[in-house]
């Protein structure tokens, strides 16, 4: 028995995507579902998570809600999945970039905040 979906309102999860609202690179911090919000809050801090599927799962979020690719919240899980993967250094410079973005759209108030 498959959910019908509205065709601006489609999910593969329980977290929607407003299909009319996509790659706008305009996030509202109000706007962005609580579980998205502290993954990655929990991307920022000190003991980020471990799961590439929770990752990759609010990596998709910013990507179809932010600036689609260039979107630094979607580029730090992708760079952070890859570190998971590969048990490389991850990118400090893309880290920063991604803290920055957070406090910029207003999902933190300065960086410290955030670790």
């Amino acid at each position: 028995m498959s959910q019908q979906q509205r065709p601006n309102n489609v999910s593969i999860d329980d977290i929607p995507v407003d299909v009319s609202n996509t790659q706008s690179g305009e996030v509202d911090p109000a706007e962005v579902p609580e579980e998205i919000r502290s993954i990655t809050r929990g991307l920022a801090s000190e003991q980020p998570p471990t799961n590439p599927l929770v990752v990759l799962k609010a990596a998709r979020w910013w990507y179809i809600h932010g600036k689609g690719g260039t979107d630094p919240a979607f580029q730090w899980a992708i760079e952070w999945v890859r570190h998971l993967a590969t048990d490389t250094p991850s990118d400090v410079n893309q880290f920063d970039a991604f803290l920055e973005y957070l406090v910029t759209i207003g999902v933190a108030d300065e960086k410290a905040a955030l670790r």
